[in-house]
């Protein structure tokens, strides 16, 4: 089995960061897509371990530096399978609702009918799991195998570096 090339993996990031930062259009293969999540997470997590040292709002902020790329990432990720990138706004909605009810119970007083907004959050939490699930399911999906509506196929991408060139053995 060849070896992962982290500096791809790398790059990767990079590229996507810097050249695609607000790119919604075209596709992104399987591979290319979750590697990519995975030097995410890897990158969340290293600055949540920070953050939990220093300052906590380092966390926040990479999340916010980092929002963009990911939609446009998961956007691109449903158009390879087909699927209108309005899907990766499905996370959204449970944040709205829950940003929307905090302030409801905030108006209503910490008293009140503070025992109706705490079902209330807990019914968001549970819609906000079957939105991430969904999610997933969708960007685990095989891509279309040829051109669609969104472009063209993207070229084949693996983690594995370039071949090294063998040479013959000396006589």
């Amino acid at each position: 089995m060849d070896q992962v090339d982290f500096n791809k993996l790398w790059q990767n990031f990079v590229d996507t960061v810097t050249n695609h930062y607000m790119d919604f259009n075209g596709r992104v293969g399987r591979a290319q897509f979750w590697w990519y999540i995975l030097v995410v997470v890897v990158l969340a997590i290293g600055v949540g371990i920070v953050s939990a040292i220093t300052l906590g709002l380092l966390s926040a902020l990479f999340s916010l530096a980092i929002f963009l790329p990911n939609l446009g990432m998961t956007i691109r990720r449903l158009h390879d399978s087909g699927k209108p990138g309005i899907w990766a706004l499905l996370l959204v909605v449970p944040l709205l609702l829950s940003i929307f009810s905090g302030l409801m119970a905030l108006s209503f007083g910490i008293y009140g009918m503070f025992g109706m907004f705490f079902a209330l959050f807990e019914l968001i939490r549970l819609a906000s799991l079957v939105a991430a699930v969904v999610l997933i399911y969708f960007c685990v999906q095989p891509g279309d195998a040829g051109d669609n509506a969104y472009g063209p196929a993207p070229a084949p991408w693996t983690p594995q570096g370039a071949a090294k060139p063998t040479t013959p053995p000396s006589s």
